[in-house]
C-alpha cells in the first residue's frame, strides 16, 4: 500500500495550491484519508479528514475557512485545495489513511513541501 503526495512547492502569500495524495494498492473508498503537516522546529498537526463513508469533512480551526478536502473515490486520490495561504502554512504535508478516526494514520504517505513566502 503506496499513499504518494504531490502538488506542494512555492507560493507566494494569498496564493492557492492543490495538493494530491494518490492511494495504491487497495481501494480506500470506506476509508478516512486525512491530511497533516509539519512544520520545521514544530510537531506534526491535523489538517483535515474526509470521511469515507459520506465525505464529511473536518478541519483543524488554523486552516478553516481557507483550505477544502475533497475525495475521488474511482481515482483512490484525496486532495486539498489550499487557498489564502499564509507563511506559517509552510510545511511537509502528508496524507494518511485509515479505518476509522481512532486508526486514522493506518497508512502514511510521504510528504510534499508546500512553502509560503511572505
Amino acid at each position: 500500500v503506496q499513499l504518494q503526495a504531490s502538488g506542494g512547492g512555492l507560493v507566494q502569500a494569498g496564493g492557492s495550491l492543490r495538493l494530491s495524495c494518490a492511494a495504491s494498492g487497495r481501494t480506500f473508498s470506506g476509508y478516512y484519508m486525512a491530511w497533516f503537516r509539519q512544520a520545521p522546529g514544530k510537531e506534526r498537526e491535523f489538517v483535515a479528514r474526509t470521511s469515507g463513508r459520506d465525505g464529511g469533512a473536518a478541519y483543524a480551526d488554523s486552516v478553516k475557512g481557507r483550505f477544502a478536502i475533497s475525495r475521488d473515490n474511482a481515482k483512490n486520490t484525496v486532495y486539498l485545495q489550499m487557498n489564502s495561504l499564509k507563511p506559517e502554512d509552510t510545511a511537509v504535508y502528508t496524507c494518511a489513511a485509515g479505518p476509522s478516526l481512532n486508526y486514522l494514520r493506518k497508512y502514511w504517505g510521504q510528504g510534499t513541501l508546500v512553502t509560503v513566502s511572505s
